[in-house]
Order: C-alpha cells, then sequence, then structure tokens
C-alpha cells in the first residue's frame, strides 16, 4: 500500500465473524525446526483443517517433518525472516479465499490447543494477539524486562495499551493485511503491523494464552541488538505513515 493512501476504518463490532473457524487457515512460519514442527502441525490440524507451513530456508529436514505431519509447504530458497515468511503465506492464504489467518510459531511453545481462545476472541476484532504477560514471571529477568519495555513503548507509539506485542500467536483478518500491509522481513514486522493496525483504526484485541514454555530463548532466532534496532526503527516508520494517511485523510 502506497503512504499517502488512507486505509479503510472499520468501527468496533465490524470485524471478523470467527465463528467455528469457518473460513480461518493456519500459517506456521519455520526454520530449522525438524525436532517440533511436526508435533505443531499434528495439533493445529486436530482443530483446523488448512495448516500452511512457511520454511523459510532451513537447511535441516524441516519441511519434510512437516509434510510427514499433513501441513502444506512452501519452501523459501533462502532465509528471508519472520515477516518475509508471513508475507508469503498471508499472499498464500488470502489468495485462496480464506476471511482471517492464524499465526503460531513452529517451536512448540505456541500450544495449538490456545487457538479456539483466539477465535472466540476475534468476533468484531481484525487483529487478536494471544498474550503472555501473565506469565512473564516464569521468564528470565532480561527477557522479562525486554517484554515490558517494548511492549509499553510501542504501545505508547501504537496510541493502544497492550501487554504483550512481541507475541508470534496471533490472528489477522484479510481486510487488515489488504490495508496496512506486511512489508518489513524480519521480527519488526510483527511489531509495525500492530502500529499500522491500531492507528488505522481497525481493532485489535489480546487474549490471555498458556504456552508450552515461557522463555523461548533456546529456541529463537532473534538477535537482540540487531533485531531490537529493527523494531525501533520499523514502530517509528509505522507511526509516522499513519499520520501520513491522517494528513490525507
Amino acid at each position: 500500500m502506497d503512504d499517502d493512501r488512507q486505509p479503510p476504518r472499520h468501527p468496533a463490532g465490524e470485524g471478523l465473524d470467527a465463528a467455528a473457524g469457518a473460513g480461518i487457515a493456519v500459517a506456521i512460519p519455520a526454520y530449522q525446526a525438524e525436532p517440533s514442527v511436526g508435533a505443531v502441525v499434528a495439533g493445529t490440524l486436530r482443530l483446523l483443517p488448512e495448516v500452511l507451513v512457511i520454511d523459510d530456508g532451513s537447511t535441516d529436514g524441516t519441511a519434510a517433518a512437516a509434510r510427514q505431519a499433513g501441513a502444506r509447504v512452501v519452501s523459501l530458497p533462502a532465509n528471508r525472516g519472520k515477516g518475509a515468511a508471513l508475507a508469503t503465506a498471508f499472499r498464500d492464504l488470502f489468495g485462496r479465499g480464506f476471511s482471517a489467518v492464524v499465526t503460531l510459531d513452529a517451536d512448540g511453545q505456541h500450544l495449538p490447543e490456545e487457538i479456539p481462545k483466539l477465535l472466540a476472541a476475534a468476533a468484531g476484532a481484525d487483529l487478536v494477539l494471544g498474550v503472555r504477560d501473565h506469565l512473564f514471571a516464569q521468564m528470565s529477568g532480561l527477557r522479562r524486562a525486554s517484554n515490558r519495555l517494548s511492549s509499553a513503548a510501542i504501545s505508547f507509539v501504537a496510541g493502544q495499551r497492550l501487554g504483550d506485542i512481541q507475541t508470534g500467536f496471533r490472528l489477522y483478518s484479510r481486510r487488515l493485511v489488504a490495508a496496512v500491509g506486511f512489508p518489513e522481513s524480519r521480527f519488526e514486522a510483527e511489531s509495525a503491523v500492530v502500529v499500522r493496525a491500531a492507528r488505522g483504526g481497525f481493532r485489535v484485541v489480546t487474549v490471555p494464552v498458556r504456552l508450552g514454555f515461557a522463555d523461548g530463548r533456546t529456541t529463537s532466532h532473534y538477535r537482540p541488538l540487531v533485531d531490537s534496532c529493527r523494531i525501533a526503527g520499523a514502530v517509528l516508520q509505522a507511526r509516522f505513515q499513519a499520520l501520513g494517511w491522517r494528513r490525507s485523510s
């Protein structure tokens, strides 16, 4: 979407109707996740029939494990980042007519059996965040402080208080992604889209979820310094983009 284009604004109550999960698919971005992705796929398929795994340039058996578990797999030739993997999934699934996409990680931190909580919270919403702030005490001190500080800072920029913005366990509506885009290639994409959604008048809601494990440092590919800087830049750019929408309205 062009920066100076006004996204459609959707008053509360006019968002997604997620009754019974109709028209909803699941996207799982995966990188070097061979040991865990199969169980995540199998658990998800018990709830929703369309599961797409984006293998983001893995060099292990991630793609084969996902296929064996029953997922449809798109393999990228090289590692492009989580944002690029999700954008690939959105193009595929929204292009196939799905009205919403649930995203969860391939490492087992996000429990497929918690997906119904996102679906229940999705009525009238365009972005649902499965939040973990009630579990921050189970994380290491550094990770807990990082999540709280980053969520507070990004909430301020977004103009909406949200306790856990870094969660990747989410539900996105098709019209949200169509309107505000998903241009960033790495972890910063998930933070920037929250700012665009909130500032664009879309309804962003949260729901507490359980986790397979609270502290994901051992399975995360997040690079604290580099990715934190990328997130800060993307969040500010998203805010300036939203100011351009307001001036053009």
